[in-house]
């Protein structure tokens, strides 16, 4: 069993202004339509959430997969997915092809934010990733 240790984090203000931040839509750059262009960002940043974000995978490799809490975060796991088939079906339409390279970028732009704060989410409880696994 792991004990909790209390400990003052000055960076604790930065770190919720940066991540309440990145929720916000930003307009994908390179579409005319602005309504068009912030439903395109609100979805690449959906994709990038549902991809990235994956706590299950933290999960002890001996706890029960009868336990309640378990079986929730399995099955939000398993609702990301198809979200995010949703998501792909979108971004990837016929009605976006005229401005596909913004599109990618988006989605790109998105990913490596969510990677990002995830990344120090983790570090901030003391879980240390692979860059390997990236």
């Amino acid at each position: 069993m792991r004990n909790s240790i209390a400990r003052p984090d000055f960076t604790l203000a930065y770190h919720a202004l940066t991540w309440e931040a990145a929720w916000l839509p930003k307009p994908v750059i390179g579409v005319a339509d602005q309504k068009l262009a912030m439903t395109i960002d609100i979805a690449a940043l959906g994709h990038a959430v549902h991809g990235a974000i994956r706590p299950a995978a933290l999960l002890p490799v001996e706890v029960s997969a009868e336990d309640p809490f378990v079986m929730a975060l399995r099955r939000i796991e398993f609702e990301s997915s198809r979200l995010i088939q949703a998501q792909i079906h979108f971004l990837k339409s016929d009605d976006l092809k005229p401005v596909r390279d913004a599109v990618s970028a988006a989605v790109e732009t998105r990913h490596r934010q969510v990677r990002k704060l995830w990344a120090e989410l983790l570090e901030g409880i003391g879980i240390r990733r692979d860059p390997e696994s990236e």
